[in-house]
C-alpha cells in the first residue's frame, strides 16, 4: 500500500511539473522564435488598433470586403470557436447556406447563383478565418468599387497588392487577409463620404 501511495504521489508531482514545464517551454519558444514575441499580430489604422490579423472580423457594409461566415457567433467570438458539426446533408445547414447565398446575391446582383464562391457562404472549421481566396476577393471588387465611388481597376489593384503568396512558393495557397485588405482601402483615402 505504501508503494502504491508513493507512486501516486510521484505521478502527481511529475504531472504537475511537466505540465507547467511544457507550458513554460512553449512560452519561451514563442518569445524567442514567434512573430511579435508570441503575441497577437495587431492591425493599426491611424495609430489605433482595429483588430488582430489572425482572427476574422465581421464586415457587412458594402464599402468593405467580406470574409467567410463564422459559426463562432456574429462577432467572430474566439471563445465560441468551433465548427457547427452539421453535415452537408443536414436540412438546417442547407437552409443556412441557401440563406447566405440569397443574401450574397442581393449585394452582388451582377453574379449568377453558380458564381457565388462556396467559401463565402460556408463557415470554416474554426469559424475565425481571417483570410479568403483571391477569387472570393475579386468577386466582390465591383460591389466595393460602386459603394466607394471608385473605379473597379483601382480596387482590383488594391486586391492584387493584398494577395499573399504561398510560403516559399510551395507551402499553402494564395490568400487575402480581409482586415488588411479593408485597411488598405481606407488608407487609399478614396472613400467619399
Amino acid at each position: 500500500m505504501k508503494t502504491l501511495l508513493k507512486s501516486i504521489k510521484i505521478t502527481l508531482v511529475f504531472c504537475v511539473f511537466f505540465s507547467l514545464f511544457y507550458v513554460l517551454v512553449l512560452w519561451l519558444f514563442a518569445q524567442v522564435a514567434g512573430p511579435n514575441r508570441g503575441n497577437a499580430e495587431v492591425v493599426l489604422l491611424d495609430g489605433q488598433v482595429v483588430g488582430a490579423a489572425n482572427v476574422g472580423q465581421r464586415f457587412t457594409k458594402d464599402i468593405y470586403f467580406w470574409g467567410r461566415p463564422s459559426c463562432a457567433g456574429d462577432g467572430y467570438d474566439a471563445t465560441g470557436s468551433s465548427g457547427s458539426n452539421k453535415g452537408v446533408t443536414n436540412p438546417e445547414y442547407l437552409a443556412e447556406v441557401e440563406a447566405r447565398i440569397d443574401t450574397f446575391l442581393v449585394h452582388h446582383p451582377y453574379l449568377n447563383r453558380k458564381d457565388v464562391p462556396a467559401e463565402m457562404v460556408t463557415a470554416s472549421a474554426s469559424g475565425l478565418d481571417p483570410d479568403i481566396t483571391p477569387a472570393s476577393a475579386y468577386v466582390q471588387v465591383k460591389r466595393v468599387a460602386q459603394a466607394r465611388g471608385m473605379r473597379e481597376e483601382v480596387v482590383k489593384e488594391i486586391v492584387d497588392k493584398s494577395v499573399e503568396k504561398p510560403l516559399l512558393g510551395l507551402f499553402g495557397t494564395e490568400k487575402v487577409n480581409v482586415l488588411e485588405l479593408n485597411i488598405a482601402l481606407e488608407e487609399a483615402g478614396k472613400y467619399n463620404k
